[in-house]
């Protein structure tokens, strides 16, 4: 029996290794790998755009009563959504005839499966992140709308998820924007104010993304004895410390795509990444070149990053 042809096993490989590549990217990156421990990896199944359900207002039927007093039973419009747009991305595994010539036995083959593959996985785990920490208009507008965007740097402007932030102040994220670069003795204030601005309760950020300039300044401020390590992001392979049990993780350094001078108060509660489910880092069909010589599987995903509550989502402007 002849061996298969290179491009199919590339094919079947990806199929097979789908799941993996998930797992591989969502681990890879704090944002994501928090969301999965939350349970905000969710699947959607299909429509025109994404909706994330939210509570705008407070019920206005409450109130203290005596004995036979009047009990308020006044409709409510409490619940709404936000709309989210679907956004697509691919990475393309070619092969072409010479290599499908010269990669003919098993051994080569497989060599060269295997180093497509891991390119490919690297080559979308950091497209992901990019478009994680964007605003969305990369690309044409086509690119994955994040953080950037969800909890931006002037909140009272612009439009996310289909609300106009300037008509709505529940939709605003907080920020802390210091009149002068905060230093090592001035950026744990700067924290605590943005924190404390972004908490209800026992409902507060539970993870913070600095970029490499503020986590130099951050991690500088620190004594010894304040260095806790998150042990959850420490297991994942993160060097994250914690402040107010949340784990500081950098988002800058090499590839890293956070700005510099940039810190996210992010609590998780509120954001989800909406892969649909026929799309969450598969292949597509294996298509052939009518030109060349040459056939080319893409691994793609689609869907959105999404936010059900701006108020809670904090950034910190530290330049």
């Amino acid at each position: 029996m002849a061996f298969p042809n290179v491009s199919d096993i590339i094919a079947t490989t990806l199929e097979h290794r789908s799941p993996e590549i998930a797992d591989n990217v969502t681990n890879n990156i704090a944002l994501l790998l928090k969301l999965s421990e939350k349970g905000n990896v969710r699947p959607f199944s299909g429509g025109r755009i994404i909706y994330e359900p939210l509570s705008f207002a407070e019920n206005t039927n409450g109130d203290w009563y005596s004995g036979y007093d009047t009990l308020a039973v006044g409709a409510q419009d409490v619940i709404s959504a936000a709309e989210y747009s679907i956004k697509q991305y691919s990475v393309a595994v070619p092969v072409s005839g010479l290599e499908m010539l010269q990669n003919s036995s098993k051994e080569q083959v497989i060599d060269l499966v295997a180093g497509r593959i891991k390119v490919a996985k690297a080559t979308m785990k950091n497209d992901l992140e990019v478009g994680l920490f964007s605003d969305g208009t990369g690309s044409g507008g086509k690119q994955l709308v994040g953080l950037d965007s969800l909890v931006a740097s002037s909140p009272s402007t612009g439009t996310v998820g289909g609300i106009n932030r300037a008509n709505y102040s529940f939709w605003r994220n907080q920020t802390q924007d210091p009149a002068s670069t905060p230093t090592a003795d001035t950026i744990q204030a700067e924290m605590t104010a943005l924190w404390a601005s972004c908490t209800r309760g026992n409902d507060s950020p539970d993870l913070i993304i600095a970029g490499g300039t503020v986590w130099t300044t951050f991690m500088a401020s620190l004594q010894d004895i304040q260095r806790v390590t998150d042990s959850k992001m420490a297991d994942a392979g993160f060097k994250a410390v914690s402040f107010m049990s949340a784990p500081v993780v950098l988002g800058g350094g090499i590839g890293g795509a956070a700005s510099a001078t940039t810190m996210y108060f992010l609590n998780t509660n509120y954001l989800h990444f909406r892969p649909h489910k026929d799309r969450n880092m598969v292949p597509l069909k294996k298509r052939e070149s009518f030109n060349q010589d040459a056939e080319v599987t893409h691994l793609a995903w689609a869907g959105a990053l999404t936010m059900s509550g701006a108020k809670f989502q904090g950034r910190g402007i530290f330049s």
